[in-house]
């Protein structure tokens, strides 16, 4: 079973792909709400390259780390990936000048489908609200 998440951003493909691949960025937007932050992040992109981000609850009560390395690209269009034995796939087009990611991966057995499903769009919703920030394309 795999699970999809989209989102549509309005931003150029260029903007939306260094926001997404680009450590300082994913430290402002990789957080599924306001009690939780990414501390530190690294990304080595390219073929057997690794990412990796801290991600800590704001109150200091429990952290994890989310890593894993990349096993395809095509920049500004898609990124694989495996992390924990699990396969995620990042596709980005572009029409219009808007962005369209949609993500797609292996869940974990730990949590429902639904929570994980939940969790992986607030974090996407997230990203766009800082993308169409940093470009001026907020919606209003």
């Amino acid at each position: 079973m795999e699970i999809t998440i989209e989102t549509t951003i309005d931003a150029p493909i260029d903007a939306v792909w260094t926001a997404w691949t680009t450590p300082e960025a994913i430290i402002q937007w990789n957080a599924a709400s306001d009690d939780w932050h990414t501390t530190k992040s690294s990304v080595d992109l390219k073929v057997g390259g690794e990412f990796s981000s801290r991600m800590e609850a704001r109150d200091g009560s429990m952290g994890f780390d989310f890593s894993g390395t990349y096993t395809r690209i095509e920049k500004p269009n898609l990124l694989e990936a495996e992390f924990g034995g699990r396969k995620l796939r990042v596709q980005f087009s572009e029409a219009g000048g808007k962005t369209t990611i949609r993500e797609t991966f292996e869940p974990e057995d730990q949590n429902s489908a639904d929570m994980q499903r939940a969790g992986w769009q607030a974090i996407l919703d997230n990203f766009k609200r800082f993308v169409e920030a940093e470009s001026g394309n907020a919606s209003r």
